[in-house]
């Protein structure tokens, strides 16, 4: 009876070992999976950030340039009023 019970628990611990070890390799494959769509993405951004590079200093003008605009508006939009109240 005792020969039976060790014999029926070594076979459970190997099954419980066995099933262990195919999660183990299937999770493995969904990572390697993971890994290389997420070398995909990184260098997709990589090469969005390289072709957007340039971008930087001509924002840098542009806003200059709109600061500029503000600063020239703000007396046009008085001479404007003060030319309706004229008409007005």
């Amino acid at each position: 009876m005792t020969a039976l019970l060790v014999t029926l628990t070594v076979i459970e611990i190997a099954l419980v070992v066995g099933v262990l070890a195919v999660y183990l390799i299937l999770i493995g494959r969904k990572l390697r999976i993971v890994s290389n769509t997420l070398g995909k993405v990184a260098f997709g951004v990589r090469a969005v950030e390289s072709q957007t590079a340039p971008i930087g200093p001509s924002v840098v003008r542009i806003n200059q340039r709109l600061g500029e605009i503000n600063d020239a508006l703000g007396p046009l939009a008085e001479k404007a009023e003060a030319a309706a109240r004229q008409r007005g």
